[in-house]
């Protein structure tokens, strides 16, 4: 099993989170990751991309050409990389901020994230909510797994954001289950 993931949006959207958090999931299960963060020095609302890669056979370059699986959360990253994307791969969008108008040859969900995490009372949670929707398509860990993450990046003066980050990840694994 090899999972190639770009994770794209503004920087502040939360991709390095997002990839943060399902890279140490991996490794806590033993898999191998390479993972690479990209974003420009206005980090809050440049661009900021994360290439993921998790295996179980050794992995031996952090580059991702075809991407089995794009997360955006914005049109402009959307434009940028979904050419990156591999025939019938899982595209994964904001349908709060991006708007599809050419055909993919892709399984793609679209996810309002960022209603559903303005509606949750926190705007900065939709990468939590998007974690929550793929997790429920790719199944590659348990939603346990990320939450046991999360409360432990979260320690000390953020432990108070766990509940809302929780809420999101449910918010997202009950958006796919609906559209199921």
């Amino acid at each position: 099993m090899t999972e190639k993931i770009i994770l794209a949006g503004f920087g502040g959207q939360g991709m390095m989170l997002l990839g943060k958090l399902l890279a140490q999931a991996a490794m806590t299960e033993g898999k191998y990751v390479t993972y690479f963060p990209s974003y420009g020095t206005e980090v809050r609302g440049g661009t900021a991309v994360y290439h993921l890669i998790i295996s179980n056979e050794e992995i031996f370059s952090p580059l991702i050409e075809e991407t089995d699986t794009l997360i955006v959360m914005n049109q402009p990253s959307y434009q940028k990389y979904k050419g990156m994307l591999k025939h019938q791969g899982l595209l994964l969008l904001n349908s709060s901020m991006i708007k599809v108008n050419d055909l993919h040859e892709a399984h793609i969900c679209k996810i309002p994230a960022t209603e559903i995490a303005s509606k949750l009372g926190n705007v900065l949670v939709s990468n939590i909510v998007m974690l929550g929707a793929y997790l429920t398509v790719k199944k590659l860990f348990s939603a346990d797994m990320i939450l046991d993450q999360l409360r432990e990046m979260l320690k000390g003066k953020k432990t108070n954001l766990f509940a809302i980050n929780k809420q999101a990840l449910e918010s997202g694994i009950q958006i796919v289950k609906s559209l199921s």
